[in-house]
């Protein structure tokens, strides 16, 4: 029975929050919400680039566990979305980024893979024009999300992988670097 209730209050719930994120895909985001996103993008590369920073490099190639990726390739996959999502959803060409031989090599290839990504990013960002935040795009087959949302998807997937990297540290005793708010 107390089964029951709970399908049943989820199910109520979920109901509001549906209803919500469509009214959320048709509603028009001040234009000043842009420099919040331009902010949290700033906080994902000073974040990835504490983390590159404070890691030695001598374990850049270190994994918490078999399967997962390495401490490198997770940073690098980090940086790598916002470049890749930023291309593909807000219909620009995908930047040269330097090589992952490069990237994994070394701090600085590393840092310079974020630097790029970033750069990327945020060039795209600052001069997207307040029409194409308003267009609607297919998101990953998932939803229809209009531009402007992506750059708060692309926030949360940062944010969630650099959560993941926080292992890396603790395997070695070391406390990862400060979370900075924006």
């Amino acid at each position: 029975m107390r089964y029951a209730h709970l399908l049943i209050a989820a199910a109520c719930a979920a109901t509001p929050l549906a209803a919500q994120g469509a009214a959320a895909q048709s509603a028009s985001m001040p234009e000043s919400y842009r420099a919040v996103q331009m902010r949290m993008l700033k906080l994902q590369r000073s974040l990835l680039l504490a983390m590159a920073d404070s890691m030695p490099a001598s374990l850049y190639r270190d994994k918490v566990t078999p399967v997962q990726r390495d401490f490198a390739q997770q940073i690098h996959h980090a940086a790598s979305a916002v470049a890749g999502i930023t291309a593909r959803y807000m219909g620009t060409p995908m930047p040269s980024l330097p090589d992952t031989a490069v990237a994994f090599g070394s701090r600085a290839g590393l840092t310079g893979f974020i630097n790029s990504a970033f750069d990327y990013a945020e060039g795209v960002l600052k001069a997207q024009t307040a029409a194409s935040r308003e267009e609607v795009v297919n998101f990953f087959g998932q939803m229809e999300i209009p531009r402007w949302q992506v750059w708060d998807e692309v926030h949360q997937h940062t944010l969630w992988t650099a959560g993941q990297i926080v292992a890396n540290f603790r395997k070695h005793d070391m406390a990862p670097p400060g979370f900075g708010f924006f």
